[in-house]
C-alpha cells in the first residue's frame, strides 16, 4: 500500500516513540489521513498511535482543532500559522505527547501563483516544547505523488521530534 521508504519511516517512528513512551496524534488536511494510515499499517502501532484528525474543510479545522476562523480567512488554510494551530489543537484535543499537522495543495487543481500545487506546511508539537514548522514545495506530477512526498516529510518531521 505504501512505498518501502514510507513503511521504513513509519516503522522507525513507532520504534522510537515506543522507546520513549510517547503517544502520537495526527492532524491532516491535504493527505486525508494517509499519515495516520502509514503509521497504523505497521504492526505495533497501537502502542504509540493515539488518534488522528482528518480536517479537510476549514470548518473541521475550526471545530475539531480550534483553529480560529479569522486566521484561516486572513492567511488561508494552507499557511504556516494554520499548520501550527492544527498541531497545537491536535495535541490539546488528545492524550498524545507529539503531534504532526499537515496542510497543503495536493493538486492537480487549487494552486495559485502564491501557493502552487505541491505547497505543503507541516508543523509538529510536543508537550512542553516549542512548535516546529517546515514548508515544502513538492514537484509531483500527480496528486498521489504530492501526497506521498508529504507523508514522507510528515513522518520524518515526527521522527525529528522524538529526540
Amino acid at each position: 500500500m505504501f512505498s518501502l521508504e514510507v513503511e521504513t519511516l513509519a516503522r522507525l517512528l513507532i520504534d522510537e516513540a515506543r522507546e520513549r513512551s510517547l503517544r502520537i496524534v495526527t492532524a491532516e488536511s491535504c493527505t486525508g489521513g494517509l499519515v495516520a494510515a502509514a503509521i497504523c499499517a505497521i504492526p505495533g502501532a497501537s502502542d504509540v498511535f493515539e488518534r488522528g484528525f482528518v480536517v479537510y474543510t476549514n470548518r473541521a479545522k475550526q471545530e475539531m482543532l480550534g483553529v480560529p476562523g479569522d486566521l484561516i480567512a486572513d492567511l488561508g488554510a494552507v499557511s504556516e500559522p494554520v499548520a501550527r494551530m492544527m498541531a497545537e489543537g491536535a495535541l490539546e484535543a488528545s492524550n498524545a505527547h507529539v503531534a504532526v499537522a499537515i496542510t497543503g495543495v495536493a493538486g492537480p487543481g487549487g494552486g495559485t501563483p502564491m501557493k502552487p500545487v505541491g505547497t505543503v506546511h507541516i508543523a509538529t508539537a510536543r508537550s512542553n516544547q516549542a512548535l516546529m514548522h517546515r514548508s515544502e514545495l513538492f514537484d509531483g506530477e500527480t496528486r498521489a505523488e504530492v501526497q506521498e512526498m508529504a507523508v514522507r516529510s510528515a513522518l520524518q518531521a515526527l521522527r525529528d521530534r522524538m529526540v
